[in-house]
């Protein structure tokens, strides 16, 4: 079996569930924080309110971190910063690693499935579709 090394920018958008802005976000947060939101916007030319939306997807999913900065004139405003990339890397092996282990789970019970189903019905050939003939069961 041939396998095609993939592509960064692709496994980062469909591992985390994030369109094309919202991993640009994080990546600039991560190059060039800490940054508000109006400055994230500004930079990447999105409006306020998508860059907030994703800032706090992003915190959410442990990507970016969330502080309140003092301003000089007074008051404050939410900025974000980079998580500590090693801890990153280790923390998004480890659930790449936990959902590899259960993908290939998935996996050996679908073909152990299989392996029943042709056990149990040697007369019969397999279905093209071999999953849609037990959706009433």
């Amino acid at each position: 079996m041939s396998v095609k090394p993939p592509d960064v920018r692709q496994v980062l958008l469909q591992a985390f569930g994030l369109p094309k802005a919202g991993l640009d976000i994080c990546l600039c947060v991560i190059g060039e924080g800490p940054l508000s939101a109006n400055e994230v916007a500004e930079q990447l030319g999105y409006d306020r309110s998508t860059v907030t939306r994703y800032l706090n997807k992003l915190v959410e999913l442990g990507l970016l971190r969330r502080s309140e900065l003092n301003r000089e004139g007074g008051g404050v405003v939410n900025v974000y910063h980079s998580v500590d990339l090693e801890r990153m890397r280790r923390e998004t092996l480890i659930g790449f690693y936990v959902w590899a282990g259960e993908a290939a789970s998935l996996i050996e019970d679908a073909n152990l499935t299989k392996q029943d189903y042709l056990n149990e019905n040697p007369d019969r050939e397999l279905p093209d579709v071999f999953w849609e003939s037990f959706l009433d069961e």
